[in-house]
């Protein structure tokens, strides 16, 4: 198979990607095993034994898939499964698209080493793009293998787990081929409408939550902020002197709001690390990936009475049609005022019961 994709860099990119996740799923063992361990650390334990119960509930409760995905565990001994990197113009928020067998043209290319990740970052910033390098704790295969929890979202808030889980499993309902938007937030509106229900039968877990989920979010909502002012800069007039200047002083605004929310939050340094790099357009660029059409689908979801395998269903419908014909749909969609209320309530912390 490699040796008909042509071009050496091609042939190494997917024997990379092969090599690495067969590495992952050599390191995993069963979930059932392992607690039948007498020797197994406490914490793990008690971890895997909620991971387990959080499995169940999707099943149960949110119609995902029943296979063995999520049910055997490995410790990667680093602090991200895979490495994606996104790559933008200068004066340009469109993220450079990489087309792969399988999922079709996405924007960003994953490697399983850092170091990997880092130097094809490197040979973009040689042609000219302005890269990012993101670490991602957990990926899914599509449903064709199992893929299993991982040290690298395991010790996460409970619910976060609940929300990666979710999240992953979604996309075995449902991906579409080279759609990274409709794909990602559709995933996105199951994780939220998942972690929602679960909280309402689980609200010992919401207090440990609310805080990481209302500090995300407040993160998202200023990154987002900017990145709203950066396409109208980029999309203005103005000479391409000026938008360096502009787009040099939105930077420097948003790390200054940053710090000012940092103290509003007692000092908490959980998104620092993003800061601690060059600020550019692929970094801000990534954002938009996962929750241009969350609204969309929520106003979908409403209509489909909050049952999700009619849900499922309509969007398994729509993604049957041409890409224009979709985006028509839920742009249609994301422009009533429900839409706007769904927007309102995803900026809003999770809490239990709602």
């Amino acid at each position: 198979m490699l040796i008909g994709l042509g071009g050496c860099s091609q042939i190494g990119y997917y024997a990379q990607s092969i090599d690495g996740h067969f590495t992952v799923l050599h390191e995993a063992r069963p979930v059932s095993d392992l607690l039948a361990q007498p020797t197994i650390a406490p914490r793990l334990r008690a971890r895997l034994i909620e991971a387990e119960q959080i499995r169940s509930y999707a099943v149960s409760a949110l119609d995902e898939p029943d296979n063995g995905s999520y049910r055997s565990y490995a410790d990667l001994k680093r602090p991200f499964v895979v490495y994606n990197v996104f790559a933008a113009p200068s004066l340009s928020l469109k993220l450079r698209e990489s087309c792969l067998l399988v999922v079709g043209c996405v924007e960003y290319r994953g490697y399983y080493s850092r170091e990997s990740a880092e130097a094809y970052a490197d040979e973009l910033h040689r042609d000219g793009w302005e890269t990012f390098v993101a670490g991602i704790p957990a990926y899914s295969t599509l449903g064709y293998f199992d893929d299993p929890l991982l040290n690298t979202f395991i010790y996460l808030p409970r619910a976060e787990v609940a929300r990666m889980i979710f999240h992953e499993l979604a996309h075995q309902i449902l991906f579409v081929r080279g759609d990274t938007a409709f794909n990602e937030s559709f995933a996105v509106t199951v994780e939220t409408v998942g972690v929602q229900r679960w909280l309402s039968e689980h609200p010992d877990a919401a207090m440990e939550y609310e805080r990481y989920d209302a500090r995300r979010r407040q993160f998202r909502q200023l990154v987002d902020s900017y990145r709203k002012r950066l396409e109208t800069l980029y999309g203005s007039a103005e000479t391409d002197i000026q938008k360096r200047a502009g787009k040099d002083a939105l930077f420097a605004g948003l790390r200054a709001d940053y710090e000012a929310m940092k103290t509003s939050w007692g000092g908490y340094k959980g998104f620092d690390p993003w800061f601690a790099t060059h600020l550019n357009n692929a970094k801000i660029g990534s954002f938009a990936t996962y929750n241009q059409w969350v609204p969309a689908f929520m106003v979908l979801l409403a209509q489909s009475h909050d049952d999700l395998p009619t849900f499922y269903a309509a969007v398994k419908a729509m993604s049957k049609r041409p890409a224009k014909e979709r985006n028509a749909e839920l742009a249609a969609l994301d422009s009533t005022p429900a839409a706007a209320v769904a927007r309102t309530s995803l900026d809003t912390p999770i809490q239990a019961g709602r």
